[in-house]
């Protein structure tokens, strides 16, 4: 069953009147001081590489090398005293052996453990968020709302939502509230011995159980309610929870499914160099999925050269997934401009009841995947950052100081086998 989510945003000012005489007139001017000083911009790159033996597209098999540069730039602009409108842009480029083995027949030697050539190989995403944001006079008060359109090859999605922020107890607690949406499509592309319905080119006993999608849609819908307290002068603490509701298509249409119950069906060419296995069926899963993540902070100020920040987080679903994440990072300030940020992240989840590995489904069965995101797994994450801060900014680019550089590499395991690496690089500037 659908959600809705309503969003009613009350918005209240006043208008402050003085009187004036004929002889004496009231010259008192009160200065507040400005939510964001000056114009920052935010520019990133980040390198992403993994591999693993469980692609989804071969049905759980084959390989899951991935590479992916991406780069974003957001620009922070005050507009007065209280507003801010920030935007966010970025694009990504990746190439992906999986998503190359959507179509193996266009290379000369197709196989599911090894990138083969085709369209579908190297894709781009675009993406671009705007934000507005409001504070009260006495910064106690915060709104904001925002849009956000990203495109694919094979999908598009448009958001908005909005949230808001009241901080109390001389501003040392804070409740925030935040609902969203996005409204997805989907333009299917299916394995390539599935379109068209052309199957006896393939071999003409092949008969799979394929039907075409009937929509494309796949629409998102969270709800998040946060607080935050600072406990001591060196403590502060936090928890949220969320409420997410997915509806539509929730399948990908281009990871392969194959029965244990149905025959091994394979496509060779006319001289019986190749062959590869022909596909029983795509994916498929529920077209409804609720999510409930809670979650909290504990951040703990040792002295000036250490700070202490854990991180938990529960997980539950209606596809009988739980998870469990637990990380902490441990700033350290050599220097005043140098800090160094070694980190920790544990990741466990049980099963779907969706799930089940290569040929392991049946036929009979309503729901199935082979993806092993929804597997059963450990997973360990390393990672160490390094900043650089110049609060006078004294490094400058046109009319931008260089207010801040951070780099950040991790390193991430998982038990079935996928290893990645990420490596970040972030640079602020404020216009001067």
């Amino acid at each position: 069953m659908q959600n809705k989510l309503v969003i009613v945003f009350f918005l209240f000012s006043a208008l402050v009147f003085s009187q004036e005489t004929e002889v004496v007139k009231d010259t008192t001017v009160t200065f507040k001081k400005r939510v964001l000083e000056s114009t920052e911009v935010d520019f990133m790159l980040s390198y992403y590489n993994q591999n693993g033996v469980h692609s989804s597209v071969s049905g759980g098999i084959g390989s899951e090398k991935l590479t992916d540069i991406a780069s974003n730039i957001v620009v922070a602009i005050p507009m007065n005293d209280d507003d801010i409108l920030t935007i966010d842009a970025g694009i990504s480029a990746y190439t992906s052996a999986s998503s190359s083995n959507i179509n193996p027949y266009d290379s000369k030697n197709p196989t599911p453990w090894q990138s083969s050539s085709g369209a579908s190989e190297q894709d781009a995403l675009v993406s671009l968020v705007a934000n507005y944001s409001h504070s009260s006079d006495d910064r106690n008060f915060i709104w904001n709302a925002d849009v956000s359109f990203s495109n694919e090859y094979d999908y598009t999605s448009i958001g908005f939502g909005g949230g808001i922020s009241k901080l109390f107890n001389d501003k040392n607690s804070e409740v925030s509230v935040k609902v969203n949406a996005y409204l997805d499509q989907w333009r299917p592309i299916y394995p390539g011995e599935l379109r068209n319905g052309n199957y006896p080119s393939y071999n003409p006993l092949f008969s799979p159980n394929f039907v075409a999608w009937d929509s494309t849609a796949r629409n998102s819908y969270s709800a998040s309610i946060s607080f935050s307290q600072v406990l001591t002068k060196k403590t502060q603490f936090s928890i949220f929870f969320d409420l997410v509701q997915q509806d539509g298509k929730l399948s990908t249409p281009y990871h392969r499914i194959y029965f244990a119950d149905k025959p091994d069906y394979y496509y060779e060419d006319s001289f019986n160099v190749f062959d590869y296995r022909l596909a029983d069926a795509i994916e498929k899963l529920p077209s409804s999925r609720f999510k409930l993540p809670i979650g909290l902070r504990w951040n703990y100020y040792i002295n000036e050269t250490f700070v202490v920040r854990t991180y938990y987080r529960y997980y539950t679903d209606n596809w009988n997934i739980t998870a469990h994440t637990a990380s902490i990072e441990v700033p350290i300030k050599l220097t005043d401009k140098f800090t160094v940020s070694p980190m920790y992240r544990y990741y466990t989840q049980t099963q779907s009841k969706y799930f089940a590995p290569f040929e392991k489904h049946l036929s009979t069965e309503e729901f199935y995947t082979s993806d092993y995101d929804l597997s059963s797994f450990n997973a360990n994450q390393y990672g160490l950052g390094v900043s650089y801060t110049d609060i006078f900014t004294s490094s400058k680019i046109w009319k931008f100081g260089l207010k801040n550089i951070d780099f950040r590499f991790n390193h991430y395991d998982r038990s079935d086998g996928l290893s990645s690496n990420i490596a970040s690089l972030g640079f602020k500037f404020v216009m001067q």
